[in-house]
């Protein structure tokens, strides 16, 4: 899952991950993320801080206090680069943390390494 409320990051992201033979679900907010996770069968999820309705530290949070989602692989991919937003978003219990602008070869290394 892609969460991010740009839809060019978003279809770059899903065009980046398809062509490896990934199936992508792109939602535009932490709130759509928060809603489809139970429903959807998600092993890794990608996703942007700055967010409208709940934000990326949010959904971190929720995810990783709802027993059934909290081994899912997160990715936070974002324009905050400094180092309390990278440090307060692994705290929450993201796995990775990449900063846009991103090049397409780093995302696919780094979801292969958590679904490879």
């Amino acid at each position: 899952m892609v969460a991010d409320d740009s839809p060019i990051i978003r279809k770059l992201i899903t065009f980046s991950l398809s062509v490896k033979g990934y199936e992508i679900i792109s939602v535009s907010d932490g709130m759509e993320a928060l809603e489809m996770l139970p429903r959807e069968n998600i092993d890794l999820l990608i996703t942007d801080l700055n967010m409208p309705n709940v934000d990326g530290f949010e959904l971190i949070k929720a995810i990783r206090e709802n027993d059934d989602l909290k081994n899912t692989p997160i990715i936070v991919l974002s324009n905050l680069s400094e180092t309390g937003d990278i440090e307060r978003a692994l705290h929450y219990g993201a796995d990775s943390y990449l900063i846009k602008p991103f090049e397409q070869k780093t995302i696919i290394s780094e979801v292969s390494k958590y679904l490879n």
